[in-house]
């Protein structure tokens, strides 16, 4: 493939990696996980509410992985809220769980910016320009690794991503995190989750998940075989070359 279209395609890459990463930051600070309303169970078992009257008692919420904000209602008229994970919720909710969706949210953005500043030293850096002594040595050596491994890089990037949907569905669904927050420091009523939606936070790290697998195209057309791709002639040389040692 000709340098010009590589470099273009680099570029491209790039310019995609840089974006997912001011995304995923944007999706990290922002209370836009989750959309969910939740029904006050008590006070409509109390009048026995069904069909329209139920809205009187149906509250909503959203949240994020650092704080949310809701409404309460359980007849009486709606009661805003406002809360933060930390450290308002630490006791009612897995933190394990939540402590590794952020971990892994933050090592997606550390790589999502290497990949990114990596495809733009290759697109108008000179990453096989010949250095000489030992430490131009051992600077080739690193970045041949980095050069013949980017399926590698990928699979770990594609893993944190695949990690953090993982984890935040499973905490959502399995331990139920909206109705724990809904029935936070409630006494009096409690509440049932009704409808829960994915926003647009969840999304934009879905959609950087399958860019990174975009990206690894775009290296492949860009010329670079990957690392358990060898080709046959390559492997024959190899065994060749072993058996005159």
């Amino acid at each position: 493939m000709p340098s010009q279209q590589k470099k273009i395609i680099f570029c491209m890459a790039g310019v995609l990696s840089f974006a997912c990463a001011l995304g995923v930051v944007t999706a990290l600070g922002t209370p836009l996980w989750i959309k969910a309303t939740v029904l006050c169970k008590t006070g409509a078992l109390l009048v026995n509410a069904s069909g329209q009257e139920l809205d009187k008692f149906m509250g909503e919420m959203q949240y994020g992985l650092f704080h949310g904000e809701g409404v309460r209602q359980c007849g009486l008229g709606a009661r805003p809220f406002r809360f933060s994970f930390f450290p308002d919720l630490l006791k009612v909710i897995p933190v394990s769980i939540h402590v590794n969706v952020i971990l892994f949210s933050a090592i997606f953005i550390v790589l999502t910016m290497v990949g990114a500043a990596f495809f733009m030293y290759n697109a108008f850096g000179k990453p096989f320009e010949t250095l000489h002594g030992p430490l131009g040595l051992y600077l080739l050596s690193f970045i041949s690794v980095v050069l013949w491994l980017p399926a590698t890089r990928y699979r770990a990037k594609g893993s944190c991503g695949c990690l953090v949907m993982i984890l935040f569905a499973s905490e959502v669904k399995i331990h139920h995190l909206s109705e724990k927050i809904a029935n936070y420091k409630e006494e009096t009523y409690v509440y049932k989750t009704q409808s829960e939606k994915y926003a647009i936070s969840f999304w934009v790290i879905f959609i950087c998940f399958f860019v990174h697998f975009l990206n690894g195209l775009l290296i492949r057309l860009a010329g670079f075989q990957f690392p358990f791709a060898k080709s046959k002639d390559s492997e024959t040389t190899n065994v060749a070359a072993d058996l005159m040692y």
